[in-house]
């Protein structure tokens, strides 16, 4: 089972993601666990700061050093000692399939959602965590970012997707992106289907697949492109 623990000051974003869908299935095949913490819940402040002006001045606030360090620990003071700590923060690395499944090796996952303008620069040198960005854009916090970080991750875990196959044959993990794909009916307002995929023919889907997805690869995302020769396809799935 995979450990994963959400540190954040707003829990409340979470549960319509984490009760839904493939995650939902998950934690109820206690595939993953899954638990939210709130940083407040931390602070010593008669108020549950978890923020103050920053030195040296300018805009915003900076969320504070006593309250994260103290969550952090607390989560780790149990059966979550082991626990990989990831930041989402700008400055990480950018969180990719491969990443997604170097995390998903992990024995569990303690995710540390930012706000504000940031963290304490100490809470990073002190906590040692693995930085994460999953793009260059701005967000308001980290915990979006979290989300889509628990949702890659919990996916490839074993049991968490109907098909053991799917997780190995999606979008990005063969340096492609994913061939087109049709369903009922196979004609839609002139549209047709590709008479291949009608055929029955599975050798010839597999290599129309195949072309396509390196096709498609080319055109839209070549910085992706490794293996032109052959080799299998990815599958998305919703």
């Amino acid at each position: 089972m995979m450990l994963i623990d959400i540190l954040t000051i707003f829990p409340e974003m979470f549960p319509a993601v984490l009760d839904t869908s493939i995650i939902k299935i998950a934690r109820q095949k206690g595939v993953a666990d899954i638990r939210l913490h709130d940083i407040r819940d931390y602070s010593q402040d008669k108020h549950r700061k978890t923020d103050d002006a920053p030195y040296g001045g300018g805009p915003g606030m900076v969320m504070t050093c006593d309250p994260v360090f103290r969550a952090v620990e607390a989560v780790r003071a149990g059966e979550r000692a082991d626990s990989h700590l990831v930041m989402l923060t700008p400055q990480g690395r950018t969180f990719t399939q491969k990443v997604a499944r170097e995390l998903a090796a992990k024995k569990g996952l303690i995710l540390l959602c930012g706000r504000y303008e940031g963290f304490d620069e100490r809470i990073r040198t002190g906590l040692k965590p693995d930085e994460i960005s999953v793009g260059d854009y701005v967000l308001s916090g980290g915990e979006i970012a979290a989300m889509a970080v628990v949702d890659a991750v919990v996916r490839l875990l074993p049991g968490a997707l109907g098909c053991g196959e799917s997780a190995r044959n999606e979008s990005f993990e063969n340096g492609r992106l994913d061939y087109p794909h049709y369903t009922r009916p196979p004609e839609y307002r002139g549209m047709k289907a590709p008479e291949v995929l009608l055929s029955g023919n599975h050798a010839e889907i597999e290599k129309w697949r195949a072309e396509q997805a390196r096709k498609l690869t080319r055109e839209r995302r070549p910085d992706l492109s490794q293996d032109e020769a052959g080799g299998d396809t990815g599958k998305e799935r919703d």
